[in-house]
Protein backbone atom coordinates (compact mmCIF):
# COMPACT_ATOMS: atom_id res chain seq x y z
CA UNK A 1 0.00 0.00 0.00
CA UNK A 2 1.41 3.39 -1.02
CA UNK A 3 0.07 6.07 1.30
CA UNK A 4 -1.28 9.38 0.11
CA UNK A 5 -1.02 12.26 2.56
CA UNK A 6 -4.35 13.87 3.32
CA UNK A 7 -4.58 17.65 3.29
CA UNK A 8 -7.30 17.41 5.92
CA UNK A 9 -8.94 14.31 7.37
CA UNK A 10 -12.23 13.54 5.68
CA UNK A 11 -15.50 14.21 7.48
CA UNK A 12 -14.04 16.18 10.41
CA UNK A 13 -15.75 15.65 13.73
CA UNK A 14 -17.26 18.82 15.12
CA UNK A 15 -15.89 18.33 18.64
CA UNK A 16 -13.47 20.89 19.98
CA UNK A 17 -10.77 18.38 20.77
CA UNK A 18 -9.83 14.74 21.02
CA UNK A 19 -9.23 12.56 23.99
CA UNK A 20 -5.50 11.79 23.79
CA UNK A 21 -4.37 8.38 25.03
CA UNK A 22 -0.70 7.51 25.45
CA UNK A 23 0.07 3.78 25.44
CA UNK A 24 3.41 3.44 27.20
CA UNK A 25 5.74 0.97 28.87
CA UNK A 26 9.49 1.24 28.47
CA UNK A 27 9.77 -2.55 28.38
CA UNK A 28 9.65 -3.84 24.83
CA UNK A 29 7.47 -6.67 23.61
CA UNK A 30 4.53 -6.01 25.93
CA UNK A 31 1.97 -5.35 23.21
CA UNK A 32 2.01 -1.55 22.93
CA UNK A 33 1.79 -1.48 19.14
CA UNK A 34 -0.79 -4.26 19.01
CA UNK A 35 -2.85 -2.40 21.60
CA UNK A 36 -2.72 0.90 19.70
CA UNK A 37 -3.62 -0.67 16.35
CA UNK A 38 -6.38 -2.85 17.80
CA UNK A 39 -7.95 -0.17 19.98
CA UNK A 40 -7.84 2.27 17.09
CA UNK A 41 -9.65 -0.18 14.84
CA UNK A 42 -12.16 -1.04 17.56
CA UNK A 43 -12.97 2.61 18.24
CA UNK A 44 -13.36 3.24 14.51
CA UNK A 45 -15.81 0.34 14.34
CA UNK A 46 -17.73 2.08 17.10
CA UNK A 47 -18.06 5.12 14.83
CA UNK A 48 -15.33 7.23 16.40
CA UNK A 49 -12.87 9.34 14.42
CA UNK A 50 -9.42 8.07 15.36
CA UNK A 51 -5.85 9.28 14.78
CA UNK A 52 -2.97 6.97 15.70
CA UNK A 53 0.49 8.45 16.28
CA UNK A 54 3.57 6.29 15.76
CA UNK A 55 6.17 7.78 18.08
CA UNK A 56 8.57 4.82 17.87
CA UNK A 57 11.60 5.07 15.53
CA UNK A 58 11.16 1.36 14.80
CA UNK A 59 7.94 2.36 12.99
CA UNK A 60 6.24 -0.91 13.93
CA UNK A 61 2.78 0.66 14.07
CA UNK A 62 3.28 2.23 10.65
CA UNK A 63 4.31 -1.09 9.14
CA UNK A 64 1.57 -2.97 10.97
CA UNK A 65 -1.07 -0.78 9.35
CA UNK A 66 0.14 -1.46 5.83
CA UNK A 67 2.32 1.61 5.36
CA UNK A 68 5.90 1.19 4.13
CA UNK A 69 8.03 3.64 6.16
CA UNK A 70 10.63 3.76 3.39
CA UNK A 71 8.06 5.18 0.96
CA UNK A 72 7.17 8.14 3.18
CA UNK A 73 8.31 11.64 2.32
CA UNK A 74 6.82 13.21 5.45
CA UNK A 75 6.48 11.64 8.88
CA UNK A 76 6.20 12.53 12.55
CA UNK A 77 9.91 13.42 12.47
CA UNK A 78 9.34 16.50 10.34
CA UNK A 79 6.30 17.43 12.41
CA UNK A 80 8.20 17.35 15.71
CA UNK A 81 11.06 19.36 14.26
CA UNK A 82 8.62 22.03 13.07
CA UNK A 83 9.35 21.46 9.39
CA UNK A 84 5.83 20.27 8.50
CA UNK A 85 2.31 20.45 9.90
CA UNK A 86 0.68 17.29 11.23
CA UNK A 87 -1.91 17.49 8.45
CA UNK A 88 0.93 17.23 5.89
CA UNK A 89 1.97 13.84 7.27
CA UNK A 90 -1.33 12.14 8.18
CA UNK A 91 -2.29 9.15 6.01
CA UNK A 92 -5.48 7.11 5.88
CA UNK A 93 -5.26 3.37 6.53
CA UNK A 94 -7.42 0.52 5.27
CA UNK A 95 -9.25 0.31 8.62
CA UNK A 96 -10.69 3.83 8.57
CA UNK A 97 -8.20 5.14 11.11
CA UNK A 98 -5.79 7.93 10.32
CA UNK A 99 -2.09 7.62 11.07
CA UNK A 100 0.72 10.05 11.80
CA UNK A 101 3.48 7.66 10.70
CA UNK A 102 7.08 7.17 11.77
CA UNK A 103 10.38 6.30 10.11
CA UNK A 104 13.81 5.27 11.38
CA UNK A 105 14.92 8.91 11.01
CA UNK A 106 12.93 9.68 14.15
CA UNK A 107 15.81 8.24 16.19
CA UNK A 108 18.12 10.96 14.94
CA UNK A 109 15.43 13.55 15.48
CA UNK A 110 15.11 12.50 19.12
CA UNK A 111 18.75 13.41 19.66
CA UNK A 112 18.14 16.78 18.03
CA UNK A 113 15.03 17.40 20.10
CA UNK A 114 16.99 16.81 23.29
CA UNK A 115 18.71 20.15 22.71
CA UNK A 116 15.62 22.08 21.59
CA UNK A 117 13.56 24.43 23.72
CA UNK A 118 10.11 23.11 24.57
CA UNK A 119 10.96 19.57 23.52
CA UNK A 120 8.34 17.98 25.79
CA UNK A 121 5.63 20.29 24.41
CA UNK A 122 6.27 19.77 20.71
CA UNK A 123 3.90 16.88 20.13
CA UNK A 124 1.09 18.58 22.04
CA UNK A 125 1.53 21.77 20.04
CA UNK A 126 1.76 19.86 16.76
CA UNK A 127 -1.48 17.97 17.42
CA UNK A 128 -3.52 21.00 18.45
CA UNK A 129 -4.48 22.06 14.87
CA UNK A 130 -5.91 18.61 14.05
CA UNK A 131 -7.28 17.59 17.46
CA UNK A 132 -10.74 18.92 16.65
CA UNK A 133 -11.02 16.49 13.73
CA UNK A 134 -10.88 13.43 16.00
CA UNK A 135 -12.62 11.85 18.95
CA UNK A 136 -9.52 9.87 19.94
CA UNK A 137 -5.79 10.29 19.38
CA UNK A 138 -3.78 7.26 20.49
CA UNK A 139 0.01 7.45 20.77
CA UNK A 140 2.28 4.43 20.43
CA UNK A 141 5.28 5.27 22.62
CA UNK A 142 8.81 3.90 22.12
CA UNK A 143 10.27 1.31 24.53
CA UNK A 144 12.20 3.94 26.48
CA UNK A 145 11.65 6.79 28.94
CA UNK A 146 13.35 9.46 26.84
CA UNK A 147 12.26 12.66 25.13
CA UNK A 148 9.65 11.04 22.90
CA UNK A 149 7.84 9.30 25.75
CA UNK A 150 7.92 12.50 27.81
CA UNK A 151 6.42 14.35 24.84
CA UNK A 152 3.67 11.76 24.50
CA UNK A 153 2.79 11.95 28.20
CA UNK A 154 2.79 15.74 28.02
CA UNK A 155 0.36 15.66 25.09
CA UNK A 156 -1.93 13.02 26.60
CA UNK A 157 -5.04 13.31 28.71
CA UNK A 158 -4.81 9.63 29.68
CA UNK A 159 -2.20 6.88 30.02
CA UNK A 160 -2.72 3.16 29.47
CA UNK A 161 0.05 0.74 30.49
CA UNK A 162 0.13 -2.60 28.61
CA UNK A 163 1.67 -5.20 30.88
CA UNK A 164 2.82 -8.76 30.47
CA UNK A 165 2.48 -10.39 33.86
CA UNK A 166 6.04 -11.51 34.50
CA UNK A 167 8.56 -10.71 37.22
CA UNK A 168 10.47 -7.93 35.41
CA UNK A 169 7.23 -6.05 34.77
CA UNK A 170 7.16 -4.94 38.41
CA UNK A 171 10.39 -2.98 38.09
CA UNK A 172 9.35 -1.44 34.78
CA UNK A 173 6.06 -0.11 36.11
CA UNK A 174 7.83 1.63 38.97
CA UNK A 175 10.22 3.37 36.59
CA UNK A 176 7.38 4.50 34.36
CA UNK A 177 5.46 5.90 37.30
CA UNK A 178 8.52 7.92 38.31
CA UNK A 179 8.44 9.49 34.85
CA UNK A 180 4.70 10.11 35.15
CA UNK A 181 5.33 11.90 38.45
CA UNK A 182 7.86 14.20 36.76
CA UNK A 183 5.52 14.89 33.86
CA UNK A 184 2.68 15.76 36.22
CA UNK A 185 5.01 18.05 38.16
CA UNK A 186 6.50 19.96 35.24
CA UNK A 187 4.51 19.62 32.01
CA UNK A 188 1.08 17.97 32.39
CA UNK A 189 -0.51 18.10 35.85
CA UNK A 190 -3.82 16.66 34.64
CA UNK A 191 -2.45 13.41 33.16
CA UNK A 192 -4.67 10.54 34.27
CA UNK A 193 -3.55 6.90 34.55
CA UNK A 194 -6.35 4.63 33.38
CA UNK A 195 -4.50 1.58 34.65
CA UNK A 196 -2.65 -1.49 33.44
CA UNK A 197 -3.91 -3.66 30.59
CA UNK A 198 -2.77 -7.29 30.97
CA UNK A 199 -1.53 -8.58 27.61
CA UNK A 200 -0.56 -12.11 26.50
CA UNK A 201 -2.40 -13.08 29.65
CA UNK A 202 -3.01 -16.60 30.85
CA UNK A 203 -5.12 -16.43 33.97
CA UNK A 204 -4.66 -20.16 34.54
CA UNK A 205 -1.08 -19.62 35.78
CA UNK A 206 -0.50 -18.66 39.38
CA UNK A 207 2.55 -16.58 38.38
CA UNK A 208 0.59 -14.30 36.05
CA UNK A 209 -2.11 -13.73 38.65
CA UNK A 210 0.45 -13.11 41.40
CA UNK A 211 2.42 -10.55 39.37
CA UNK A 212 -0.74 -8.66 38.42
CA UNK A 213 -1.92 -8.61 42.04
CA UNK A 214 1.49 -7.43 43.25
CA UNK A 215 1.65 -4.57 40.76
CA UNK A 216 -1.88 -3.34 41.38
CA UNK A 217 -1.48 -3.51 45.17
CA UNK A 218 2.01 -1.97 45.21
CA UNK A 219 1.16 0.99 42.98
CA UNK A 220 -2.57 1.36 43.46
CA UNK A 221 -3.27 0.93 39.75
CA UNK A 222 -6.57 -0.18 38.30
CA UNK A 223 -6.74 -3.17 35.97
CA UNK A 224 -8.36 -2.37 32.63
CA UNK A 225 -10.48 -5.34 31.61
CA UNK A 226 -10.79 -7.70 29.94
CA UNK A 227 -7.24 -9.02 29.88
CA UNK A 228 -5.87 -9.64 26.39
CA UNK A 229 -5.29 -13.36 25.81
CA UNK A 230 -2.08 -14.86 24.47
CA UNK A 231 -2.49 -15.88 20.82
CA UNK A 232 -0.34 -16.15 17.70
CA UNK A 233 -3.01 -14.23 15.79
CA UNK A 234 -1.57 -10.96 17.09
CA UNK A 235 1.84 -11.77 15.60
CA UNK A 236 0.28 -12.76 12.27
CA UNK A 237 -1.77 -9.61 11.73
CA UNK A 238 1.08 -7.16 10.83
CA UNK A 239 2.04 -9.33 7.86
CA UNK A 240 -1.30 -8.35 6.31
CA UNK A 241 -0.94 -4.67 7.20
CA UNK A 242 -4.08 -4.86 9.33
CA UNK A 243 -5.14 -5.32 12.94
CA UNK A 244 -6.54 -8.54 14.36
CA UNK A 245 -9.98 -6.97 14.06
CA UNK A 246 -9.66 -7.43 10.30
CA UNK A 247 -7.52 -10.57 10.05
CA UNK A 248 -9.37 -12.59 12.69
CA UNK A 249 -12.49 -10.59 13.47
CA UNK A 250 -14.27 -13.32 15.44
CA UNK A 251 -11.24 -14.38 17.48
CA UNK A 252 -11.42 -13.88 21.24
CA UNK A 253 -8.37 -11.58 21.05
CA UNK A 254 -10.21 -9.26 18.67
CA UNK A 255 -13.29 -9.32 20.88
CA UNK A 256 -11.17 -8.52 23.93
CA UNK A 257 -9.96 -5.30 22.30
CA UNK A 258 -13.52 -4.39 21.34
CA UNK A 259 -14.48 -4.85 24.97
CA UNK A 260 -11.53 -2.70 26.14
CA UNK A 261 -12.59 -0.01 23.66
CA UNK A 262 -16.08 -0.07 25.18
CA UNK A 263 -14.51 0.23 28.64
CA UNK A 264 -12.57 3.31 27.50
CA UNK A 265 -15.66 4.86 25.96
CA UNK A 266 -17.47 4.43 29.25
CA UNK A 267 -14.66 5.91 31.35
Amino acid sequence: MTPQPSDTPDAPHPSSGARVLAVANQKGGVGKTTTVASLGAALAQRGRHVLLVDLDPQASLTFSLGIDPEELDVSVREVLLGEKEASDAIVVTDEAVHLLPSTIELAEAEETLATRTGREQRLRVALEPVAGDYDWIIIDCPPSLGVLTAAALTAASDLLIPLQCETLAHRGVGQLLDTVHDVRTFTNPTLRILGVLPTAYDGRTKHARAVLEAITSSYGLAVVEPAIPRTVRFAEAPAYGQSILRTAASHRGAQAYRDVADTLLAS
